[in-house]
């Protein structure tokens, strides 16, 4: 592109995914003495509107269904296409495109884990406290991972890969040379788009099929939930996961519940937690939600706090080092440009200000006061451990395998056995929910910066600008985040949205602090648990499977089929090439379903009365069925290539003559 030098070698060395000989530095794409555009008024505009967009569609995403995907790679495309278009802009402007770009989907995901418990207990947040809350944790994720950057990101290099920020390192240097990654992305938001149109606005076929199955006693029902954002969430997480997934619907539905309507159909009183309905009279999700669930939310914080357990040497090691890595941290004087960032005076101010302004400033609705010193303390300290421990987990296992969920139940827990002893309920529910939620915000945006630090290291960008990038980040996706969750608010209320993470830190919360927590479902739940960690079974999916209804993981576990046949039906040099095409287009399908929930969203919340007229009820199975099959079957052709067609060459690897 126009700001790229012609001589210019636009290759990831080999040197990019190798630990290097002592006394060795690695050389980046793009020199240090080398100046190009980077941080620039139409890379960060175009990085915030990215950011914008699968903000929101993670948002959606999250809340649904209690899963998020990464943004990094489509952001990065979106990039070069943007600048294909224009005809003019650099490498290094890309880079600052996907980095401002990645910072909302991180946030997002933070923010959802988390807030909408608010909208749980029946406050009215809007504005306030949703963009304080988002912007004071994302931005202690972003300062907390500067002075880390130099050991966790350099000095680590060849022994922490830190994938997604490899791979978007690979992205932008491959895209540099064509357009097909960024055409698969864009025609993915089309087909979601246009389907999910026909869906909530002109009713042609219902979201959700429910059908009810009754035979000699057994009794439950099935069905799923047939949006492209799942079939593309099953694509990307792949068919082992999403299978574990659905085993625990499965557990769940196909046996649990069958079995709750067996013996409890003989009881004549409401059996607890339940007061007031028999359970012969209670339909399917009622009973998944006065019983099912509770069992699920066990095993989920079993399967977290495990997974925690097990990264414990990790976590340990990444504290002492990041203390180690604190102290020898050194003011920028003359450094080369790839190793100038924002001095740490400037960090320390920062974090402090941050700090008190988490402990002093209220934060809450419905004028509460502040949380203290105390738990302000709390939330500097849990957010400094976790955000060294995602940094250096996302290096080890990547973006899609950090616990945050376990550090965030981790960090609710120990708070709530704290402060539920030291303050009243009400006043503990309050500092409690700031401090988890400020830490969870920090880490899933030390995971998202520390990958977008390593692709900046890899294609040779100036930390300082790329630091300053993931500010604007989040200052963007916190503004996005107080829009968006309002137009949710109802729908996480009323159930149609299961946001299944923030109704477990509900539970936790309100069961330590309130003493409210049906703590013999949840042991139940904790156990089985234990028995899919036992067969070495990714527990966090099974426990996730088991907590959400089985309609939502029916549809995940087609696109994992559409998957495996691209694995086991492709030849080996191929593989690679097609499983790559199938996850930008299942990105796609996310973000443009996800893109016009939140128009739909919108409509309903402002009544403007647009596209208004009965819905088809979930026993419409026909047209819904004809529709997602012609999804999957459109998912399956991109990935699988039609007959007769000869499957594009795989270029070489980066770092090959």
């Amino acid at each position: 592109m126009g700001g790229d030098a012609p001589d210019l070698k636009m290759v990831l060395p080999p040197e990019a995914y190798t630990e290097l000989p002592e006394g060795q530095v690695y050389r980046p794409v793009v020199p240090a003495d080398r100046v190009m555009p980077e941080f620039t008024l139409r890379a960060v505009v175009i990085g915030a509107v990215v950011g914008v967009i699968f903000g929101a569609a993670n948002a959606y995403l999250g809340l649904k269904v209690g899963l998020t995907v990464s943004a990094s790679i489509p952001a990065a495309v979106i990039g070069v296409a943007a600048f294909r278009l224009l005809r003019r802009g650099s490498l290094l402007e890309t880079n600052i495109v996907q980095t401002v770009g990645s910072a909302g989907e991180s946030l997002a995901a933070g923010v959802i884990f988390t807030l909408p418990v608010l909208f749980l207990w029946g406050e009215v947040p809007g504005f306030w406290p949703i963009f304080p809350l988002s912007l004071l944790g994302g931005l202690l994720g972003v300062f907390f991972m500067i002075p880390l950057r130099r050991f966790l990101i350099v000095e680590e290099h060849g022994r922490l890969t830190y994938p997604e920020g490899t791979a978007c390192a690979e992205v932008q240097v491959a895209s540099q040379a064509g357009g097909s990654q960024a055409r698969l992305l864009f025609a993915g938001m089309g087909a979601g788009a246009i389907y999910t149109a026909l869906e909530r606005f002109f009713h042609l076929f219902p979201a959700e099929v429910d059908l009810q199955a009754r035979l000699k006693g057994f009794r439950t029902s099935l069905g799923g939930d047939v949006t492209p954002e799942l079939l593309g969430v099953g694509y990307i997480i792949g068919p082992r996961v999403a299978a574990v997934m659905l085993a625990g619907g499965a557990v769940g539905w196909l046996v649990i519940m069958p079995l709750i309507y067996l013996f409890g159909g003989a009881a004549g009183a409401p059996v607890a937690p339940e007061t007031t309905l028999l359970i012969p009279a209670m339909d399917t999700f009622t009973v998944w939600s006065r019983y099912l669930r509770y069992i699920g939310a066990g095993a989920v914080a079993f399967g977290g706090l495990f997974t925690l357990v097990k990264s414990t040497p990790t976590l340990l090691r990444s504290f002492q080092l990041g203390i180690q890595a604190v102290r020898a941290a050194r003011a920028d004087a003359d450094v080369p440009r790839t190793e100038r960032e924002l001095p740490l005076t400037v960090v320390g101010a920062a974090l402090l200000v941050i700090g008190l302004l988490s402990a002093f400033l209220p934060l809450m609705p419905g004028g509460r006061g502040s949380i203290g010193a105390l738990a302000g303390l709390a939330v500097v300290v849990f957010a400094f451990f976790f955000v060294t421990v995602s940094s250096r987990i996302v290096g080890l296992i990547g973006s899609s395998s950090n616990p945050i969920s376990g550090m965030t139940i981790a960090t609710v827990l120990l708070c709530s056995l704290v402060f539920g002893e030291l303050y009243e309920v009400g006043t503990a529910r309050v500092a409690v929910l700031t401090i988890g939620a400020l830490v969870c915000i920090a880490a899933a945006i030390a995971g998202d910066t520390s990958q977008d630090l390593k692709t900046g290291h890899l294609l040779g960008a100036t930390p300082r600008s790329q630091q300053l990038g993931e500010v604007i980040g989040v200052v963007t996706a916190a503004l996005t985040m107080s829009t968006v969750l309002a137009l949710f608010a109802d729908k996480v209320v009323d159930g149609s949205f299961k946001a299944p993470q923030a109704n477990l830190i509900r539970l936790v919360i309100d069961g330590v602090v309130g003493g409210g927590l049906p703590w013999g479902l949840v042991i139940v739940g904790a156990f089985m648990a234990l028995c899919v960690e036992i067969m070495g079974l990714p527990t966090l999916a099974f426990a996730v499977g088991l907590y959400l209804p089985i309609h939502l993981a029916t549809p995940v576990m087609l696109g994992g089929l559409v998957r495996l046949a691209v694995e086991a039906g492709t030849p080996k040099a191929e593989r690679g090439h097609r499983r790559e095409i199938g996850v930008l287009f299942g990105s796609g399908l996310i973000a443009g379903a996800a893109l016009v929930g939140v128009v739909a969203a919108a409509i309903t919340f402002f009544e403007l009365g647009w596209f208004s007229g009965e819905e088809p009820s979930p026993e419409a199975w026909l047209p819904a069925t004809l529709a997602f099959g012609s999804i999957t079957a459109l998912l399956a052709y991109v990935t699988l290539g039609p007959p007769g067609r000869k499957p594009p060459e795989e270029p070489p690897p980066a770092g090959t003559a």
